[in-house]
């Protein structure tokens, strides 16, 4: 099992999600998520970015996906969002795929 994490602009998370749904690559036992984060990303405009105290320099508002999925579907998965993740910029954003070594289920029991 993988764990791609990727930080993206707020305004290409409906695509990215519709995608991955699209493809049959969010339902079952891939698991999603999206966070709030303060990064680095080169902003879009100017209300994209803000100064962040915490940092103490200009930051952008930004999402971090979550998708844990199949070794076999990472490259599908990547790929995807890669696509839907563009903004026209050189760089829109960063993938990392990770390695989960184990996946527990929360039981209701």
């Amino acid at each position: 099992m993988k764990e791609i994490k990727a930080f993206i602009h707020r305004n290409r998370l409906a695509d990215i999600i519709h995608a991955l749904r699209n493809a049959g690559l969010c339902g079952g036992l891939c698991n999603l998520s999206v966070a709030d984060v303060t990064g680095t990303l080169q902003a879009l405009d100017a209300r994209e970015q803000d100064f962040s105290l915490d940092m103490g320099d200009m930051a952008v508002n930004e999402l971090k996906l979550e998708v844990m999925c199949a070794d076999e579907w990472v490259d599908r998965a990547v790929g995807i969002i890669r696509a839907n993740g563009r903004t026209g910029q050189a760089i829109a954003g960063w993938i990392y795929v990770i390695d989960v070594v184990y996946a527990y289920p929360i039981d209701g029991n």
